[in-house]
């Protein structure tokens, strides 16, 4: 294997002694060391497998790396994003992570870009790097990093994390994950962390093994899994290997597109379906809005809109009847940040309900000053009525 990073100047004494036990493996020795202190890595994601993989690069010796993330720090992070402490709440998780790498090894350069990655904002910041890591939770940010990636001619490692399982893949601009994946699954059908849960211990298993391959792409040692997937099963604590290839009929990627539209997520296909923020605080000062709060108990325990009723997704996805509070009429629905809020509305609207959600959810709603209640509410700008 070719290493894609060529060696950087001869290490001085310090960095030798900090990296003795990485410099005797066999086939590695001080040009790899040199090829890590050279290389310009980007992660998108800041959180359960970007705080597992990036505090790993540095620790390698990676010279630069770069993190693109636009969320900040909240408690429900806490148990499975290592990187971050009780104090780092309400910051930003690159401000955060930068931190963390700087502790660990000051001479690492880590660039923080609090922003999402997206089809305008990525291609210029990865033009100044050598590899591209996916570490983000949805299929949007993954088509995007593939195709943006497989465009600029740089190999892309990616991981995924749900519940108790893992996958890890090398993507490279002959076969990657729109080869594995040609067609985004349905939207319905696609689970979050944030509505099915993660082993806290399954994000630093699977940023290890993706902190792995990118070591091994840097330097040109071992097998990288180009064109093979890993997947990882922490209860059995199983592996297994899936190979594949491009197909011959395999479109061409030529530019990046609306990868939110592309998978069915994107406001395009239920805009009509949304409240916004501004227009909810509006609508309660003005009178009563029925709401309807379709997290889990000990979410909505954290914070709550006063007044709202609760009925998780998944029981109503089950068939269960609204609470009596909501009464008759027009309900508004909401949830964390707004995908499980938007599948609510399909439900209820199926069942001939007038239903809108809450764009951006509750946070979006606390950020500019609706009031909430609960034991995490106290972070919240300000209180309904109540000038800034």
């Amino acid at each position: 294997m070719i290493a894609l990073v060529e060696p950087g100047p001869e290490l001085p004494p310090e960095r030798i002694a900090r990296y003795s036990r990485q410099l005797m493996l066999p086939g590695f020795g001080e040009s790899a060391q040199r090829r890590l202190a050279a290389a310009r890595v980007l992660v998108i994601g800041a959180g359960g497998l970007g705080s597992a993989l990036i505090p790993a690069l540095a620790g390698s010796g990676v010279g630069t790396i770069g993190v693109i993330d636009d969320d900040v720090v909240e408690l429900s992070n806490l148990h499975r994003q290592l990187s971050h402490g009780m104090a780092d709440i309400g910051r930003s998780k690159v401000g955060s992570l930068a931190d963390t790498v700087r502790d660990i090894d000051p001479g690492v350069l880590v660039r923080p870009y609090r922003e999402r990655a997206t089809s305008e904002t990525l291609p210029a910041i990865l033009a100044e790097y050598d590899l591209l890591v996916d570490g983000s939770d949805n299929f949007p940010a993954r088509y995007l990093a593939d195709d943006a990636a497989r465009l600029a001619g740089k190999p892309l490692v990616w991981g995924s994390i749900l519940r108790f399982q893992g996958q890890v893949g090398v993507a490279v601009p002959e076969v990657g994950f729109r080869d594995l994946f040609p067609v985004p699954p349905d939207p319905s059908e696609v689970l979050s962390c944030e509505l099915g849960g993660v082993l806290a211990s399954l994000c630093t298993a699977i940023g290890s093994f993706m902190a792995t391959e990118v070591v091994k792409l840097l330097t040109g040692i071992g097998d990288p899994l180009v064109g093979r997937v890993l997947f990882y099963d922490a209860l059995t604590a199983r592996t297994r290997e899936i190979a594949y290839e491009r197909t011959d009929d395999a479109p061409a990627v030529t530019e990046l597109i609306d990868y939110e539209l592309f998978c069915g997520t994107g406001a395009a296909s239920d805009e009509a379906l949304s409240v916004s923020s501004a227009e909810l605080l509006r609508r309660r000062r003005e009178g009563d809005v029925r709401l309807l709060d379709v997290r889990e108990p000990q979410e909505t325990l954290l914070r709550g809109i006063p007044g709202a009723a609760s009925l998780p997704l998944g029981a109503l996805e089950a068939g269960a009847p609204l609470p009596e509070a909501i009464g008759d009429g027009p309900v508004v629905v909401f949830c964390e940040r707004d995908p499980r809020s938007r599948r609510a509305v399909r439900v209820l609207r199926d069942r001939g309900i007038d239903a809108r959600y809450l764009a951006g959810g509750i946070r979006a709603y606390a950020a500019v000053g609706g009031g909430t209640e609960g034991a995490g509410a106290a972070d919240a700008p300000t209180r309904e009525g109540e000038s800034e």
